[in-house]
């Protein structure tokens, strides 16, 4: 049987613009530029040395990288030779790298030198090590020079538009990691749809500050700038005073942040000197905008495209365009082109149709075929056709959908259901909060009550007492939460989502102490 063309694999992009192009700048990495030229010569030769080496479709490529044009010229490599990219979060321990490697089961591991030693930890947890090279600065084309796969037998093969090309591992915390599998296909309908919403064009410079162990670091802007013919500009890591340098300095047009990012760059001491003129618009995912930080941006002339999305559905599922933002405070929008979505009742199952509130079941191009080598976990999420997200939203008799909260974050007090996202929402609406995560903690006469962690504004002062009388002007009692735990940072996973399972394992550790102390 033969393979059917490939009329949507990623590989051809870097080839069409280097004919149409070749002389813009597709990569601006520290100041290195990368012509759409050099980079569709550097992933051709990458690719080739690839297939030379014995490495065939389906073989996975892990890495363990910043953002980097290397990183760049490997996806693209990757995408013409039919093997899947597997980037790998630098801010794991040696345990869970060693844990994500052992599932993803890579052909090669590349790691770039500064991250050398924490491969070697992390390798040192597998019976078997991954075969691993050094990327080092002379580019990652030369790591592979002496790379040699020998037990394939489909050598050569061209990639097709169902082939996976992305493997991510969710950002979840809690049980076995879970690696997401992306298709060509899914990565081409995802971008599609994302122009179609966000106008980005060959004129455009884009800024990203996402990793690109992150899906957001590839889909949410980057691929499609560069299907474009745009500039990406690459930063490694989030410094907000830099960050603003380089608004300024490179004249972005257009960034993707979560709200997180949006906040440290609207406190930074020079944010009211730099130039945005050229920003004209931001697109912000991970949570919704608190009004304050959208009114702050849109007094800087500066357009903020919300949404929501998740690994699983490419991520890009929900969009809220900028002149809705005020009216349509807390929403997350309405489906992408491309996308369908539907409401389920949490107990029953049964469709939700019209206004309402249920579980949000994503289907579409762009939705993963499944997680890699788990069975048990695809027929939880992936059934008859449609993803499971796992969230809680509200439709209102407009269509558009609010997330309402994770299904499993909800807490029950006193025989009510509580959303930690609406208790967060009104605590962040003092002007002493900086960020908020609530959580349900055990109690002996309600169940549950909620626990509320804050991190404070710079220099600000306020005690539990004035917050709770805060949430009690706003909230009804039963949500009021029980205890306030102040703290100068909050834990994080994926692009910055607070992680409420490790501060609910940061409680549950507390009260055994104190149990074991009385």
């Amino acid at each position: 049987m033969t393979r059917d063309l490939g009329l949507h694999t990623l590989g051809r992009w870097t080839t069409d613009r280097s004919l149409s192009t070749p002389e813009r700048i597709a990569i601006d990495d520290r100041g290195v530029r990368t012509t759409y030229r050099e980079l569709e010569r550097r992933a051709v030769c990458l690719a080739q040395k690839f297939v030379t080496a014995g490495f065939g479709v389906g073989d996975r490529i892990a890495t363990l990288s910043g953002n980097s044009a290397d990183q760049v010229v490997l996806f693209f490599a990757c995408a013409k030779a039919g093997l899947v990219l597997v980037p790998l979060s630098w801010r794991l321990t040696p345990a869970e790298l060693g844990e994500q490697l052992s599932i993803a089961d890579p052909a090669l591991w590349v790691v770039e030198d500064e991250f050398q030693t924490l491969a070697e930890q992390s390798n040192a947890q597998l019976i078997v090590p991954v075969p691993t090279v050094v990327m080092g600065p002379v580019g990652v084309e030369a790591s592979i020079e002496r790379v040699v796969r020998r037990d394939t037998e489909l050598r050569g093969q061209t990639p097709t538009d169902d082939d996976p090309l992305l493997m991510v591992f969710t950002s979840g915390s809690e049980g076995k990691p879970k690696a997401v599998v992306l298709t060509h296909a899914n990565c081409f309908w995802n971008n599609l749809a994302l122009s179609r919403t966000v106008d980005l064009t060959s004129a455009d410079t884009i800024l990203a500050v996402l990793p690109q162990y992150h899906l957001g670091g590839w889909n949410i802007q980057p691929l499609l700038a560069w299907w474009v013919g745009a500039t990406v500009v690459l930063e490694r890591t989030f410094d907000a005073g830099r960050a603003l340098q380089l608004l300024e300095d490179r004249r972005v047009t257009k960034m993707m942040g979560v709200p997180a990012h949006y906040r440290m760059l609207a406190t930074h001491t020079d944010f009211d000197s730099t130039d945005l003129a050229a920003l004209k618009l931001a697109v912000v995912g991970g949570a919704p905008m608190a009004p304050s930080l959208l009114r702050c941006w849109h007094g800087r002339g500066v357009a903020l495209v919300q949404g929501y999305g998740l690994s699983e559905a490419g991520p890009n599922v929900l969009c809220l365009a900028s002149e809705e933002a005020m009216s349509k405070i807390g929403f997350a929008g309405r489906p992408y082109p491309h996308v369908n979505v539907k409401l389920v009742d949490v107990v029953t199952g049964e469709e939700i149709r019209g206004a309402g509130d249920g579980e949000l079941l994503v289907s579409g191009p762009s939705v993963s075929p499944g997680y890699f080598r788990d069975s048990s976990a695809n027929a939880q999420a992936f059934v008859d056709g449609w993803l499971h997200t796992g969230d809680l939203v509200h439709r209102d008799t407009e269509g558009y959908l609010k997330i309402i909260d994770r299904i499993k974050d909800l807490y029950i007090s006193g025989g009510e259901n509580i959303s930690p996202t609406e208790v967060e929402q009104v605590l962040l609406t003092h002007p002493a909060v900086a960020e908020a995560a609530v959580i349900g903690v055990p109690d002996d006469r309600w169940g549950e009550v909620g626990q509320a962690w804050v991190v404070l504004q710079a220099h600000a002062h306020v005690d539990a007492t004035e917050l709770a009388a805060h949430c009690a002007s706003k909230l009804a009692r039963f949500k009021i939460p029980d205890t306030f735990k102040f703290t100068p940072t909050l834990p994080r996973v994926g692009i910055e989502k607070v992680s409420r399972q490790q501060l609910r394992n940061q409680s549950r550790t507390a009260q055994l102490s104190l149990r074991e102390e009385e």
